[in-house]
């Protein structure tokens, strides 16, 4: 590694040259960062869902872990399958409102701690009832989130059936029960079959793990500084 890396390094956390020391990884763990490479390849292969649709999950995945590596990799690649900047747009919005619904949701947990509500399952669909609290208690926020809510999950540019597609791999990102549960349900409404969600899961599951995949260029930077 350069001298001049290893000094632009301690300042700019984020260049897109760092991403070139990737392929190092190749040769510090070989077996690891092929079998990688295999089901990353494999995840965002045409299959049930298209490229194009995929990449738009992986774009709104990207946002959602914060990666701007994956985010730069995901854009490109989905461009270059056909997605348009209104496309790519909705998808952003779609994991905005994913991944700001998630903290509100988990808002209801928040309400059973305050309440000192002894309960030993801290997961329960019952408890999702306890949203509409915040309407009383924040009524302007809670119903400009609702509303925000709807309009990025509306038909427009997108299907429904492919913004649910899009928030069902965003809810497995943020690892929020409740949005999974509802998420889940609205894409089977939309006509989402089991073998498309599960193609929707596995790109989110390779995305989040490409997020700390990306991220080991950094590590190699700070360990080589």
């Amino acid at each position: 590694m350069s001298k001049e890396v290893l000094v632009a390094s301690k300042e700019a956390l984020y260049q897109k040259s760092y991403f070139n020391r990737l392929g190092e990884l190749s040769g510090l763990a070989p077996d690891a960062f092929k079998a990688f490479v295999q089901f990353d390849k494999a995840a965002l292969a045409e299959g049930k869902l298209s490229v194009k649709l995929k990449e738009l999950i992986a774009i709104a995945v990207a946002h959602t872990t914060g990666c701007p590596y994956c985010i730069d990799v995901h854009v490109n690649a989905g461009k270059a399958a056909g997605v348009t900047k209104e496309e790519l747009s909705e998808a952003i919005l779609v994991a905005t409102a994913l991944k700001a619904g998630s903290a509100l949701a988990h808002g209801v947990n928040a309400l059973n701690a305050y309440d000192e509500i002894e309960n030993e399952e801290l997961y329960k669909a019952s408890y999702f009832n306890r949203l509409k609290e915040f309407s009383a208690l924040n009524g302007d926020a809670f119903k400009a989130f609702v509303d925000f809510d709807g309009q990025s999950l509306k038909e427009s540019v997108l299907s429904v059936k492919e913004k649910e597609l899009i928030a069902v791999a965003v809810a497995h990102t943020t690892g929020c029960a409740y949005c999974i549960d509802i998420h889940t349900k609205a894409a089977k409404k939309a006509g989402v079959t089991k073998e498309e969600l599960t193609e929707s899961i596995f790109v989110a599951t390779a995305l989040k793990a490409g997020s700390a995949l990306a991220h080991s260029v950094n590590a190699l930077n700070a360990y080589d500084s």
